[in-house]
């Protein structure tokens, strides 16, 4: 298990806790500590992981991938399993994925059920549902999804190395959909499942500041990778969705209702979210916007103290950085 870790002291025990009941003797746990200044490393050392240094972040990395590499190379398992710090498990969540891993090959990620607790959090609404619109999941008669998300990642050490590993997508914003393309670059399936109850994850417990600041990373670049039929599905919906507050009572219903079928399949999203859906759309649009217009004039976003993107930088791929 390799855990790349940067200022994850909140977060960090939930997962720890987690996975306690969860390693088999052979197991090795690596948190890889990327240049925290909180707890991260300390709490990680008391629950009983080994704790490595990334060190300092070389030119035309970022720092979740120069993470996930040190972590790999600080490892001998012939199955690697990357989790981001803010998932959380329930028992035999990890030998779900590795029966899974076992039975498909390739690379096998988890899209974890967003556990939002406090109100600012429940904004993520939209962020969470187009992201998996975005894969074609929700899409009629869709094929499984050939892509990655980042927060659980597992695979064979020997397919890692085949695919080049994180060394190959140094550069990448989103790492987890550039892995998933050097492995479907050599051969390799890439399969992606739903956390259901099994995996969860609280993405931005600091509110709308940090999530503002986390999504404007990387969604324009996310919907720049986009299928562009399926781009086109999730605009044409979005479209619905913008204009049903101004057509009319039922047509606003309308909306709001399918809202409530589909949140409860990518988090645990409370009543509200849905019948008041303009304001989390609000937030979406204005970090969307927020997004592209950085993209567009160059200039760097920050996600955790380090600024990345702009002319000559990384914009341009799907992880959390």
């Amino acid at each position: 298990m390799i855990v790349p870790a940067r200022n994850e002291a909140e977060s960090l025990p939930h997962l720890l806790e987690g996975l306690a009941h969860q390693l088999r003797p052979d197991d090795e746990l690596v948190v890889v500590d990327d240049g925290s200044d909180d707890a991260t490393a300390l709490l990680a050392t008391e629950a009983g992981a080994r704790v490595v240094t990334a060190g300092p972040l070389p030119s035309g990395w970022t720092g979740k991938s120069r993470a996930c590499h040190v972590g790999v190379r600080a490892t001998t398992a012939p199955v690697l399993v990357f989790l981001d710090a803010d998932v959380r498990l329930e028992p035999r969540a990890i030998h779900s994925v590795v029966a899974e891993l076992d039975d498909c090959g390739g690379l096998v990620s988890v899209q974890p059920s967003h556990v939002p607790e406090r109100p600012g959090e429940q904004m993520a609404a939209f962020f969470n549902l187009v992201s998996m619109m975005g894969t074609g999941a929700f899409l009629p008669l869709a094929r499984p999804p050939k892509v990655a998300f980042g927060p659980v990642l597992a695979c064979r050490r020997s397919d890692y190395v085949k695919a080049g590993g994180h060394e190959s997508i140094a550069s990448e914003v989103l790492d987890d959909a550039a892995l998933a393309g050097r492995f479907r670059s050599v051969g390799l399936s890439v399969r992606l499942m739903g956390g259901g109850k099994a995996i969860s994850f609280r993405m931005y417990p600091r509110g709308i500041a940090q999530m503002v600041e986390g999504f404007t990373k990387n969604f324009a670049a996310g919907a720049r990778r986009t299928n562009p039929l399926v781009m086109g599905a999730v605009v044409f919906w979005l479209s619905g969705v913008i204009a049903a507050p101004f057509r009319g009572w039922l047509r606003y219903a309308l909306y709001a209702g399918q809202l409530a079928f589909l949140l409860p399949k990518v988090g645990r999203f409370r009543w509200w979210v849905s019948a008041f859906y303009p304001a989390p759309l609000a937030v979406f649009l204005g970090v969307f916007v927020r997004s592209l217009v950085l993209l567009a004039t160059g200039r760097p976003a920050k996600w955790k103290g380090r600024y990345v993107g702009g002319r000559g930088g990384f914009l341009g791929g799907r992880g959390r950085g």
